[in-house]
């Protein structure tokens, strides 16, 4: 099997990491070409519950998020005919009162980086957000400018633009396997039977990174998790922001005008990426639900539409794992069911990792070999580690 072609970097995975990654690239006029088993945001981004916020404990993937609601907001302009089609409905993050110095640090940080983040006593919350049950709630914060956007049209939208600015794309193309260069970068075998050479080879496959990774000798400690999603009709009364229970343990949002949708905040079993059921089951459904009435009394008022299940590639302490795992070879994962609102900036950083630019220094900090050094970083709040 010939080489036909070599490019500069080569992206495995069409999800928001890896179109966000060739676009950056692409700008820049890198020779890049990005590989996709399935079609655009066929894995879980398309599954994302797409949440856009900036409410993150972590400095530098508070100041990426920030960045990419800030992309969110301009897509259009960004990446002509657009697609992302964001929705600003503001988000409230309900604690209890054992978070209040963590939460009340995270609030001032987060102002001082220029995102706009209001600490609520339980008494303001009441008086701004009567539609909630507070038992159990000490503390909250309110995210006027987050909300939500559509993850596949922003996949799309940047890959688009990617190709206009000379990226190749090539969608239905499985990787068979990954044949680490004597060089540094690889070449990519696909399931068309073409070799293709990489100088440069990011992996941003989700939850199939691990196994491409290991392709190349490396073993990376990512699982992977399915996690639900449950909609239901809105019920009447005022409109219900986006908000996150911590101590209830799930998130929801509107969806469009008819409907809100609910997740899980805590962690779950570990399944096969390619052998999971897609579907929510009814008994899924009604635990999510039940944990919501607790906080939102007024949803008993409303009915069942369904739902989906996605997967989460995770990482031991539940922070993304970027960096170079092999000569000239750099993984992007492990983004722990927050990495959609992350990914339109956060291609701006990886791409300066993998052409060898000046990085901003707190990308070190998630390089996967932290793990064997012991470098476990803190993430979220107990155990709703999911909000980063």
């Amino acid at each position: 099997m010939a080489s036909v072609e070599s490019f500069e970097v080569g992206i495995v995975g069409a999800g928001i990491h890896g179109a966000s990654a060739a676009f950056h690239l692409a700008s820049r006029r890198v020779r890049t070409v990005l590989f996709e088993r399935g079609g655009v945001a066929s894995g879980p981004t398309g599954r994302s519950s797409a949440i856009c916020r900036a409410y993150y404990t972590n400095e530098f993937l508070a100041c990426v998020a920030r960045d990419s609601l800030e992309m969110f907001r301009h897509f259009d302009e960004i990446c002509p005919g657009g697609g992302a089609e964001f929705r600003q409905t503001g988000f409230l993050w309900m604690h209890s009162a054992e978070d209040e110095p963590q939460t009340r640090d995270t609030v001032s940080r987060l102002n001082a980086l220029g995102t706009v983040v209001e600490l609520l006593s339980r008494d303001e919350v009441a008086q701004r957000f009567p539609l909630f049950d507070l038992t159990g709630i000490g503390v909250a914060a309110w995210e006027p400018n987050a909300g939500y956007a559509d993850p596949a049209g922003t996949t799309a939208g940047m890959l688009n633009r990617a190709r206009e600015l000379g990226a190749e794309v090539r969608l239905h193309q499985r990787v068979l396997r990954l044949e680490a260069n004597e060089k540094g970068g690889a070449s990519v075998v696909t399931s068309d039977g073409v070799r293709t050479y990489c100088e440069k080879l990011l992996i941003a496959a989700g939850p199939w990174t691990r196994t491409l990774a290991s392709d190349v000798g490396v073993s990376l400690p990512l699982t992977v998790e399915r996690h639900v999603v449950a909609t239901v009709t809105r019920p009447p009364g005022d409109v219900i922001c986006g908000h996150a229970d911590s101590v209830g343990g799930y998130y929801g949002r509107p969806e469009g005008r008819q409907l809100y949708l609910f997740g899980g905040l805590t962690p779950q079993g570990n399944v096969d990426p390619d052998h999971f059921d897609e579907a929510i089951s009814a008994s899924e459904t009604e635990e999510l639900v039940e944990l919501a009435l607790h906080r939102v009394p007024r949803f008993r008022e409303a009915s069942s539409t369904g739902g989906w299940a996605s997967l989460y590639d995770v990482s031991p302490d539940w922070q993304p794992v970027i960096g170079e795992i092999a000569k000239g070879i750099f993984v992007d994962a492990g983004t722990s069911g927050h990495g959609f609102k992350l990914g339109p900036a956060l291609g701006k950083h990886v791409a300066d990792m993998v052409i060898g630019e000046s990085t901003d220094s707190r990308l070190e900090q998630f390089q996967p070999a932290r793990f064997e050094q012991g470098r476990h970083l803190g993430a979220g709040y107990g155990a709703a580690r999911i909000i980063g």
